[in-house]
């Protein structure tokens, strides 16, 4: 008889008693219960001290894990929130003029794939990302709505093929993923890949940005509190997959990090030459840059 890891069995409810009652631990629960592999039989594991400390060191990386995870949430949905300026303003003046969809409509198909990736059926414990991709996912189609609704017909047909191209992408995604894998692992795997190259296509977009920078020696267009929120976003998140290794989550987020620090750098080398004077309008500029507002934040 085999029986699985105390780890991978033992619900909250056992770790929260188990770390509350701490030195009463081996009184209380002198033996653990723990379930052999695919069977709903109960077996009994003396319980040692040794258990006690593996536990309680699993139940303080877990609480980390969640407020690291809680502030990372914070600082993402304040990234969503960047781009209400622009609307209002889009809906004052009901026109988008230079404005661009494109960077909204791109960042609902990075949200709708960060949630399907945080459900339970293909990975585990990752609530917290599925909240944040969620309320990222239904400001997004409500910046879309705006572009929609002020928008020429030629805009609003493409609007409308992009999301039903990214609807029908999404849901060949999902069938792939059910039928074909068929453990968490591998649905992690499959889902993660595809989340990390559409992450990482949304994080070179600033790129853009950064060379107008180099070129004007201007960063009049690159706001610095806007570079500090994706410098520290990258960071919570790269720590967030760091407490529970998640590669999925450590790539984007790291590549993130450095992106942030490298508008930093340029920040703090280019302020002195910047003229904070002019008055010429650069609104193809602060499109692209709303851009890296408008990520998620895993």
């Amino acid at each position: 008889m085999q029986i699985q890891s105390i780890s991978t069995v033992i619900n909250v409810a056992d770790l929260v008693l188990i770390y509350w009652s701490g030195p009463l631990t081996p009184i209380i629960l002198s033996f653990i219960r723990i379930r052999r592999s695919r069977k709903e039989n109960f077996y009994f594991l003396p319980y040692t001290p040794s258990h006690h400390r593996h536990l309680v060191k699993m139940v303080h990386t877990e609480i980390l894990r969640t407020v690291v995870g809680i502030i990372g949430n914070v600082i993402s949905f304040g990234l969503f929130l960047s781009p209400l300026p622009t609307f209002i303003y889009i809906c004052k003046t009901k026109s988008v003029q230079a404005f661009k969809p494109d960077p909204y409509v791109v960042t609902v198909l990075n949200c709708m794939m960060w949630v399907f990736y945080g459900l339970p059926f293909v990975h585990p414990d990752s609530i917290l990302v599925v909240t944040i991709n969620s309320i990222g996912l239904a400001m997004e189609l409500v910046y879309v709505c705006i572009f929609f609704i002020f928008s020429t017909w030629p805009a609003r047909k493409k609007i409308c093929i992009i999301l039903l191209a990214e609807v029908i992408f999404l849901a060949a995604v999902v069938l792939i993923t059910m039928l074909l894998f068929h453990t968490t692992k591998m649905r992690s795997l499959f889902v993660g890949i595809l989340c990390i190259l559409f992450t990482i296509g949304m994080y070179a977009a600033p790129l853009t940005v950064m060379k107008l920078v180099i070129k004007t020696k201007s960063v009049k267009f690159m706001p610095f509190y806007l570079s500090l929120a994706n410098f520290l976003n990258g960071i919570v998140w790269s720590i967030y997959a760091l407490l529970k290794f998640d590669i999925n989550l450590l790539l984007p987020n790291g590549l993130g990090t450095l992106s942030g620090l490298v508008q930093l750098l340029l920040y703090a080398l280019y302020y002195k030459t910047t003229n904070w004077e002019e008055e010429e309008q650069q609104e193809e500029t602060t499109a692209n840059v709303e851009l890296h507002s408008s990520n998620n934040g895993a």
